[in-house]
């Protein structure tokens, strides 16, 4: 039976927080394997034994089986799904230690290849419920309790769903294809390397390394640090390209062509359980909303005194930023924001410190940016971070620990149903990051420094809400282009159009921009992902402003959402918050907050 990973890539604590507050080496994998051979023969031959089980009951599965039998099969598909995720977590996890390290590939690869094999013998199930008669599958819903929505979830699939021998070739194929070209764009984009020359000095940089240079306060080194950026990905857009055509004609083959989606981007869609019309809804309503963040960039330029404005400045930091976060200091500000909204919840994300779940340290080869892995119910997710000290780290930790606590506060339900879908799932992480920016501005006086803090929340709500969802515009496009014989060139040339288009005259595009799509691993790795973070943004800025509203008493309601994890549809979560998905007005409304942010912005320059 199938399921969702949740991994989701990417300001005073307690005593025994402050105890945590060393900028760790490793995250302790110990609590998923020990040893990694030895403990993946014996899981193995216990996977083996539970899939020999599963598939007794191939012959016993009928239309009309007795009600007080079903949930047998529903407990052993999560004992197996429980041993099966502790084994891709751990290979997953060891992977993004190090993508240079040839054992954690091997393993990695090798977990893959077993699980699929599993994963195929148990596959008749997921067949023969999609196959049930409705009146038959109502009464046995009846019986499923909490999985109820993870076997709503399989029959939604049924219309696009083949023969289980043309299931079990995709899923073979899968390994050696889309699985095995993600991970080698990740070995080779991870095992780049950057020169810059910083106060005279040449330096070698890795991506997270180079990246802080990106929001440098000096203009001529957040330049140079670009330009390196895309010299590097330029010099192997031939091979990125041809990665990613690859990904996006495979995607194209199984999708559309073999499980005949409409388009693309539905298959995303109906994984996320979002109506077409809902992300049509979302993404119209951020195209209009373009002038809402050029007139924000012109403030930006005033404020920070860039003439002309253009994209290498986008990050260009207040000018009187210039502070850099201690590890532990980030620590004591992210947890004292959340204890302040929710001790609850500050205590479910310092078990993540408490248990070193956390990998923070920036390393050659380690996989770039950040992500939460929550494994199962009832065990502490795991964080990787490449902490370098910036305020944008911060907010990366408050809102890495935010899935954390998602992810613990759904304990309750199973293995296949406490991981919320994707755009529902960026709530909790974008909220925790509205409750850091929140704390600093209240307790900040300086008139200057919270002018800052604005500029740093509006960067933020920029490049999770605009930028993704003109990401998502690309793709849309690139889609259709390579279905129709386009080159690497002519994908820059269309991406450089999307973003001239989105920042109009308000900010110039230097042509290197051009190659930014390639440097994006979402892209690469899961289409049309990332208007989830547009859904997630802008959704928590509805339910912040309803925080601010109610007070204490929004507090229980959040936790609810949070505690329902994925046990219920998104659109029946969030009517229960009063929210309709699928009106433009409601993604309206989102950025008329940010509008306003704007606006109390351009009162500060007055």
């Amino acid at each position: 039976m199938k399921r969702a990973v949740m991994k989701y890539r990417s300001m005073k604590p307690s005593s025994q927080s402050a105890r945590a507050g060393a900028l760790p080496e490793r995250w302790d994998l110990t609590h998923l394997l020990k040893q990694p051979s030895d403990d993946f023969d014996a899981m193995a031959k216990h996977l083996e034994s539970l899939v020999s089980q599963f598939e007794s009951w191939r012959e016993r599965l009928s239309h009309d089986m007795p009600g007080q039998t079903f949930p047998e099969i529903l407990r052993l598909a999560e004992q197996i799904a429980a041993v099966s995720t502790k084994l891709s977590a751990y290979a997953y996890l060891w992977f993004s230690e190090d993508t240079t390290n040839l054992q954690a590939r091997a393993f990695k690869a090798k977990v893959e290849e077993r699980l699929t094999s599993l994963q195929n013998r148990i596959l008749f199930f997921d067949l023969w419920w999609q196959a049930v008669d409705e009146a038959n599958a109502t009464r046995l819903l009846g019986v499923s309790g909490d999985f109820r929505y993870h076997l709503d979830t399989i029959r939604r699939f049924k219309n696009y769903t083949l023969s289980e021998p043309e299931e079990k070739i995709i899923n073979l194929k899968t390994i050696t294809g889309r699985s095995a070209i993600n991970t080698l764009y990740d070995v080779l984009t991870n095992g780049f390397t950057f020169k810059l020359t910083v106060n005279g000095k040449s330096k070698t940089l890795t991506r997270e390394q180079l990246s802080a240079y990106l929001r440098s306060p000096k203009a001529r080194l957040r330049e140079a640090a670009y330009k390196e950026l895309y010299r590097v990905f330029a010099a192997n857009h031939d091979l990125l390209g041809e990665i990613y055509t690859a990904l996006v004609k495979d995607w194209k083959a199984e999708n559309v062509e073999l499980r005949k989606f409409p388009s693309p981007i539905a298959a995303r869609n109906l994984g996320n359980d979002i109506p077409d019309e809902a992300v049509d809804a979302l993404l119209t309503v951020c195209a209009k909303n373009a002038r809402v963040f050029q007139e924000y960039f012109r403030l930006k330029a005033r404020i920070c005194k860039i003439k002309p404005m253009n994209r290498y400045h986008l990050y260009a930091p207040h000018p009187a930023d210039r502070t850099q976060y201690r590890y532990p200091d980030a620590i004591r500000m992210v947890l004292a924001a959340y204890r302040t909204f929710s001790p609850k919840l500050a205590d479910l994300a310092e078990r993540v410190f408490q248990e070193r779940h956390i990998d923070a340290r920036t390393r050659p080869g380690k996989l770039s940016g950040a992500y939460c892995y929550s494994v199962l119910p009832g065990f502490t997710p795991y964080v990787l971070l490449n902490y370098t000290g910036e305020a944008r780290d911060v907010a990366t930790l408050a809102h890495e620990l935010g899935h954390a606590v998602h992810g613990m506060m759904a304990a309750d339900h199973t293995a296949f149903t406490f991981h919320a879908t994707l755009p529902l799932a960026e709530t909790a992480s974008v909220f925790g990051e509205r409750i850091l920016s929140d704390a600093l501005m209240a307790q900040e006086t300086n008139k200057g420094v919270k002018q800052g803090l604005l500029l740093a929340q509006l960067d933020d709500i920029y490049a999770t809400v605009l930028r993704q969802a003109y990401f998502v515009l690309f793709e849309k496009q690139a889609h259709g282009m390579i279905a129709g014989g386009a080159t690497v060139k002519d994908l820059g040339e269309a991406y450089l159009a999307n973003l001239r288009q989105q920042f109009g005259k308000t900010v110039r595009v230097p042509d290197v921009f051009r190659w930014e799509w390639l440097t994006i691993p979402h892209i690469f790795g899961s289409p049309f992902y990332c208007y989830s973070y547009s859904f997630g943004n802008l959704l928590v800025l509805a339910l912040y402003h309803m925080y601010k509203q109610q007070g204490a008493a929004f507090v229980p309601q959040y936790l609810a959402l949070l505690a329902a994890g994925g046990s219920q549809s998104p659109a029946s979560l969030l009517a229960q918050m009063g929210v309709d998905m699928r009106s433009e007005t409601f993604w309206q409304s989102g950025f008329d907050t940010i509008h306003g942010m704007v606006e109390e912005l351009g009162r500060t320059t007055a």
